[in-house]
């Protein structure tokens, strides 16, 4: 079982994850070994929350292409990572350094 700072890696500050707390939701990185179950209890441990659901998805590799012009020598690839998407309850709000970088 990994401690609740290493599981949660950072959080994703995205156009659509901002647009999400409206709905209280909020985006992180996490560790691919991660269940649902242990991201629930790590987001309220560390950030002293109420969590009422958690979705995460595995995305794949991603290896960036240029189509103007074939390459010849090996393409760069980013190993795949996993997303969790935690829903808390309304009123809750999660600040980082006592900036909230999740409101516009």
């Amino acid at each position: 079982m990994l401690e609740s700072r290493r599981l949660i890696l950072r959080p994703l500050v995205t156009e659509r994850s901002v647009a999400n707390t409206a709905h209280s939701q909020y985006a992180f990185q996490v560790d691919q070994r991660a269940s649902k179950q242990s991201i629930r209890s790590a987001v309220e441990q560390i950030f002293k929350v109420k969590v009422l659901r958690v979705n995460t998805v595995a995305l794949p590799k991603f290896v960036p292409k240029n189509l103007r012009k074939p390459v010849r020598h090996r393409v760069s690839v980013r190993g795949t990572w996993k997303k969790a998407i935690v829903t808390l309850r309304p009123g809750d709000k999660i600040e980082l350094g006592g900036v909230n970088y999740f409101e516009s």
